[in-house]
């Protein structure tokens, strides 16, 4: 390498060359540009450095972030608590199914023992309805029904008025009278599917005796509490409502306007909100009927919902259900 002060193609001090034969021990340089065999080589402007072209940025950058990427997964799935919550919890199914809701308290009583206060007054509106009423009644194709039915027609309907149902099950005849001027859409909706046959060979699948809810839920054509008619019916409740025994009402989901097919008979303490249309009430016989049943109790070998109640120790089945 050069020193500061040298000139190139010199081999001592200062690029001269050094002293030797024919030189006289001085200094020599041969003349340019007639120089004979060695010539300064020419002067280039320096060449500044490569670019490096897009691909190669795209290409390194695109590593680092899969690097990055991969690290970060590791972390996440390898390292407790870092970039997860351990805590979260999956959800099953679409929705819970259609029931009166249960109570604070989830241990089924020891016992079922009659209640001492009777049948329980039915509950009456406020202010009548107009007479007639506009029912409706909307498709539900996310829940297509088990036993094929179709819904009764749109249009109006009378509010006032009751109508005798017998339930012949298979722990006894159940008999029932639906009021017109409590919830006239939902006695239509249910003298239609009487009609068609819908409740024949069904459940009562539901089964509680836990204090603050009593009562036996049938009407479901799947047997779990899920199924229904294919199509959903409105509400018809009012904040004055209450359940106590002896009063039919019918279950739904969460949802307003959810309820369809399935219904509760009420046999004893019941202590729920006002959103679950009552539409009839049960007969004494029918009622004698209920009591056996909850004094069977729930059947331990089946599965129940998690709050006390569960498919009856006593099976009931609707065998048929009639009108006069």
């Amino acid at each position: 390498m050069s020193e500061p002060g040298d000139r190139p193609g010199g081999d001592g001090p200062n690029g001269a060359p050094p002293p030797g034969p024919g030189y006289g021990g001085a200094p020599h340089y041969p003349q340019q540009p007639h120089q004979q065999g060695f010539q300064y080589p020419r002067w280039q402007p320096p060449v500044p450095p490569k670019k490096t072209s897009p691909a190669a940025v795209v290409l390194i950058s695109g590593s680092v972030v899969v690097v990055v990427v991969m690290a970060l997964a590791f972390l996440a799935w390898g390292y407790p608590g870092f970039l997860r919550d351990d805590d979260v919890k999956s959800a099953i199914g679409t929705g819970p199914p259609p029931s009166p809701p249960s109570t604070t308290t989830t241990a089924p009583s020891a016992a079922y023992t009659l209640p001492s206060n009777g049948r329980a007054r039915m509950p009456q509106r406020p202010k009548p309805l107009a007479d007639p009423v506009t029912c409706a009644f909307t498709p539900d194709p996310a829940s297509p029904a088990p036993k094929k039915v179709a819904p009764p027609p749109d249009g109006p309907a009378p509010s006032s008025g009751t109508v005798p149902v017998r339930l012949a099950t298979s722990a006894g005849a159940i008999g029932l009278t639906l009021d017109r001027a409590l919830a006239p859409c939902t006695v239509v909706n249910f003298l239609s599917l009487v009609k068609q046959g819908f409740y024949d060979g069904t459940s009562c699948h539901r089964l509680s005796v836990t204090s603050g809810l009593q009562m036996l839920q049938c009407g479901d054509p799947v047997g779990d509490g899920t199924g229904g008619p294919g199509y959903t019916i409105r509400d018809e409740v009012f904040p004055e409502l209450t359940y106590g025994r002896g009063i039919l009402a019918m279950a739904k989901s969460a949802e307003p306007d959810s309820g369809g097919s399935q219904f509760f008979l009420v046999f004893g303490d019941t202590r729920i909100s006002p959103e679950y249309t009552v539409f009839g009430s049960i007969d004494d016989a029918g009622l004698g009927v209920l009591d056996d049943v909850a004094r069977g109790g729930i059947d331990p070998a089946k599965p129940g919902i998690g709050d006390g109640s569960g498919p009856p120790k006593v099976p009931v089945t609707c065998t048929q259900v009639t009108t006069p």
